[in-house]
């Protein structure tokens, strides 16, 4: 079977941000639409940057500068006139655009939902402040955020990485818009394939970037030229399909995933090899296949800190494995759009499986899941992962089934056509 998985939400807001970047007009090809890439463009539009549809295309006219916040005003010859920009749910948004904004001009107040308001973004604002720029926050280091730019200059910073990589990525992504040499040497830097790709990305729209043997990175002023990009599959939606392959015993393949893939989530079906599925990766497509039965070997550790938004795939899962399975090095899924590893725990004792967790771990022990409702904490991961455990257990129910229009608003409905004949989560 054929998943039909949409466009990398990963790769659509960072290149939606380099094209914005960048002289000239750029089209990306088969972007995602769902709420978090619409927000980050909505975003973009509203600090001056115009973006147009044209058929599975979306083209973006770079303004080749940071933004100037004057232009998002009533008046436009108030030069101190606030840009305000709204970022919804979107944590991508709160931490690539307040840098893009840092290197522009004006007063920029970003904000967002109670939910975004909850997570932290003190690394960051610490970092803008040490470059430069004069930043505001709100109460814990969170939303609403105030920066006051008169463009950056560039410079040797550390980063704190250990909450996310998202801080390290929205400096790199504007640095080329700063007047001289951006270094940043990223203190326990987590989920580095996403370094990776935003590094791959700025090269592809014409950024000079060096790694150190130190770890550090430097990135050279001089800008982004317009670059047509074709945005592969999102890894980690593929996922749960490749799970779901996994416990019914069939076989699924997501075209347009394969070996040069930029993506580190790829790597997830790594991890269903350990359980005993069959995996074929080739330079044009993915395939996973179950074994017959649907069976799942567990008794294994495995460290998903570099693929940790495919950690609840294989949590919500493990019950049905024949051995506990414990993943560590995810003490910073934590902080994300809920508190990932204490809601999977939950819903998982919801379900009457014995589930131990620790503050960067979770182990799950095999069981029979029982009848129960999902609390999905509006985060889309909990309501995708739990759905794949419903194609083997009845009574599975989504308190929030809408929450994975955040990146997938056609989920429920593909998988159901993938799998006519398995259980689904009630209340879909």
């Amino acid at each position: 079977m054929t998943a039909r998985v949409p466009g990398s939400k990963s790769i659509t807001n960072r290149a939606l941000l380099l094209a914005a970047a960048a002289t000239g007009v750029t089209r990306l090809r088969a972007p995602l639409v769902s709420d978090d890439t619409l927000a980050f463009r909505t975003a973009l539009t509203g600090l001056g940057v115009r973006i147009t549809e044209t058929g599975d295309a979306w083209e973006v006219t770079g303004t080749g500068h940071g933004p100037v916040a004057a232009t998002n005003a009533t008046d436009a010859d108030d030069a101190d006139a606030d840009a305000r920009v709204w970022c919804a749910d979107a944590g991508t948004a709160a931490r690539f655009l307040p840098p893009f904004a840092a290197t522009g001009k004006g007063r920029f107040v970003f904000d967002g939902t109670d939910q975004l308001r909850a997570r932290p973004l003190r690394p960051l604002a610490d970092a803008l402040t040490a470059l430069g720029a004069e930043v505001s926050t709100g109460p814990g280091g969170a939303l609403p955020l105030t920066v006051t730019a008169d463009g950056l200059t560039g410079g040797d910073i550390t980063l704190d990485s250990s909450f996310s990589s998202q801080y390290l990525t929205g400096l790199l992504l504007s640095a080329p818009l700063m007047s001289a040499p951006l270094t940043v040497r990223a203190r326990s830097l987590v989920s580095r394939p996403y370094i990776d790709m935003t590094l791959a990305l700025m090269r592809h729209f014409g950024a000079l970037t060096e790694e150190h043997g130190d770890g550090a990175i430097t990135v050279h002023p001089g800008g982004y030229t317009a670059a047509d990009l074709t945005i592969e599959p999102d890894a980690s939606t593929a996922s749960y399909f490749f799970a779901a392959a996994a416990v019914t015993g069939r076989s699924v393949t997501v075209p347009g995933l394969g070996t040069g893939s930029s993506q580190g989530d790829l790597g997830f079906v790594e991890v269903l090899r350990r359980t005993g599925a069959e995996v074929e990766i080739t330079a044009s497509a993915t395939t996973v296949t179950g074994r017959p039965d649907g069976r799942l070997t567990g008794g294994f550790d495995v460290d998903m800190g570099n693929i940790s938004d495919t950690f609840m795939t294989l949590a919500a899962i493990a019950p049905l494995a024949d051995g506990p399975v414990t993943v560590t090095g995810i003490g910073h899924a934590r902080l994300k759009e809920s508190d990932r590893i204490g809601a999977v725990a939950r819903n998982l004792r919801a379900l009457g499986i014995h589930t131990e967790e620790g503050p960067e771990r979770i182990t799950v022990h095999p069981g029979a899941p029982r009848p129960a409702e999902i609390a999905c904490h509006r985060d889309h991961r909990i309501a995708m992962a739990f759905s794949v455990l419903g194609l083997r257990t009845g009574g599975i129910t989504l308190d929030d089934p809408a929450c994975v229009a955040k990146t997938f608003p056609g989920f429920h409905d593909e998988l159901r056509r993938l799998f006519p004949g398995a259980a689904t989560p009630q209340g879909i």
